[in-house]
């Protein structure tokens, strides 16, 4: 006799089909300011998929990286702190006694999930830990940090491919990776070299499926913040050789991906006059727009490189749709 996990994230594919699943979200501090585009299409396909992202209580920024100096435990303060907060939730009967933390951001992610690593292979950084964060209940080890992506890639393109009322027929789309969500490869959720986890998802919605050989080549990271020419020079070439390849519009998962190779390419058409723009977008709004969901779930109006009229001539949205941008 065996039975299955149903904390697996492999449990949550037949739990959608029959009731709501709830599940700890965490959303970071980007995901409320710049990346809006990010929380708002992904909560609206999740909400389509049968899952609820609960927003943590009293979450904290993450950190943003992680720390890689062997006695720095101040850098995990942060993400621990998060971990705690699902612990929390499960003892308030918020979180169906749910122990994975979903993720969006691939940068919180990565923070999260390697100071989640570090102390369940040093149970001594955890009890000090513990012990410095002595007014909050001590951190047991038993969260499980995961991205958005692996639950999509769980629920399978059949499921996915189910809720599809727009097909993206015709829109090539090459998917893009950058860095924090395949490297270091214990953390990652693919193969860092060649990932393939966005393509059975982005097939599912109609999509052509673009392969760019840049597709986990850097996109200069927050070297954006002092040298933003350099970090053009790297969108460039990845853009470029996504256009190359047939590619009508990039997806990420990456808020600062999604700045470097979508906002700069204001920098970029100063430096080569000659390059034609390409949407970047989140591919949760892809899925939002395949499901039907409706600009305010979208948010198209929240891109740099407007895609609505790309989208338009390849007759997957209408005109009306994305003539007046919203407020």
């Amino acid at each position: 006799m065996t039975s299955e996990n149903t904390n697996s994230p492999r449990a949550v594919g037949e739990a959608s089909r029959s009731k709501k699943t709830r599940l700890p979200y965490y959303p970071g501090c980007t995901l409320k300011t710049t990346a809006k585009n990010l929380e708002d299409s992904a909560l609206a396909t999740a909400e389509a998929l049968g899952i609820e992202l609960v927003e943590l209580p009293r979450w904290n920024c993450c950190g943003v990286v992680t720390s890689l100096t062997d006695d720095d435990l101040m850098h995990h303060v942060a993400p621990i702190r998060n971990l705690i907060r699902v612990q929390e939730m499960n003892a308030a009967g918020l979180a169906d006694g749910e122990t994975r933390l979903v993720t969006l951001c691939s940068m919180c992610f990565n923070t999260l999930k390697r100071s989640n690593a570090r102390v369940r292979e040093r149970p001594e950084d955890l009890t000090s830990l513990n012990d410095f964060m002595y007014l909050e209940e001590d951190y047991d080890g038993s969260v499980e940090v995961v991205h958005f992506l692996e639950i999509l890639a769980d629920l399978g393109a059949e499921e996915i491919g189910r809720r599809v009322k727009t097909p993206l027929t015709g829109l090539g789309v090459a998917p893009y990776y950058g860095c924090t969500l395949l490297r270091p490869k214990e953390i990652g959720i693919d193969d860092p070299e060649r990932p393939t986890i966005q393509n059975d998802i982005l097939q599912a919605l109609g999509a052509e499926l673009i392969d760019n050989p840049y597709k986990t080549v850097c996109c200069g990271s927050y070297q954006t913040v002092q040298d933003k020419h350099a970090v053009a020079e790297l969108a460039h070439g990845i853009l470029t050789h996504a256009r190359a390849a047939g590619a009508d519009v990039l997806t990420t998962f990456c808020p600062l991906c999604a700045f470097n190779l979508d906002n700069r390419q204001r920098e970029i058409v100063e430096r080569h006059p000659d390059f034609e723009t390409i949407p970047v977008l989140y591919a949760t709004q892809l899925m939002a727009l395949a499901f039907g969901l409706g600009p305010e779930s979208c948010r198209f109006d929240l891109n740099f490189v407007d895609p609505r009229p790309m989208l338009s001539s390849k007759g997957i949205m209408k005109e009306e749709a994305w003539a007046t941008r919203q407020a």
